[in-house]
């Protein structure tokens, strides 16, 4: 059985500019950047951002059982901005997740703000893996949406010389 938890941050950024960074290779690039105690790298192996796109991310140093998985871009919504990435192959599926999305939304609120929600979907064969939920974790996911609204926060800002 399909099971999913979800994170919501409200985010003082618009919905289009919030899109922009998730809806693009841009949040690839930035977030080992932005979290670098999360992830190491994000490499491109196929596709150019769109549905069919898969990437390669390599987790930091020091979680256990977790160096690298690949997912795959299932879903890029431009108009109701929604993408699903589904873990296609590597260390999340060994551990043994039977299914492992995540899922973000952008939600206009107002001109000016906006909800990220962040949703993990997630299948475990419980007889086999019984202590494996309680790895699923939308931490990450809530770091990097406050990430994210704090660096483009930051770019409206003018920057004095």
């Amino acid at each position: 059985m399909r099971r999913n938890k979800v994170h919501e941050f409200e985010a003082d950024v618009p919905a289009a500019e919030l899109w922009g960074l998730y809806g693009t290779l841009r949040a690839a690039e930035l977030l080992p950047e932005l979290l670098p105690q999360v992830l190491a790298k994000i490499q491109l192996v196929s596709g150019d951002g769109d549905v069919g796109t898969i990437l390669e991310l390599t987790f930091a140093p020091g979680i256990p059982g977790l160096e690298t998985y690949r997912e795959k871009f299932i879903k890029v919504d431009n108009e109701n901005y929604i993408k699903e990435a589904q873990t296609i192959d590597g260390d999340i599926l060994k551990l043994g997740f039977l299914y492992y999305m995540v899922r973000f939304e952008i939600i206009a609120k107002g001109p000016s703000s906006s909800v990220i929600r962040s949703t993990i979907v997630y299948e475990i064969n419980e007889e086999t893996h019984p202590g494996l939920e309680a790895m699923v974790s939308t931490g990450p996911l809530a770091a990097t949406a406050e990430k994210f609204a704090g660096y483009l926060k930051e770019q409206k800002i003018p920057q004095s010389s």
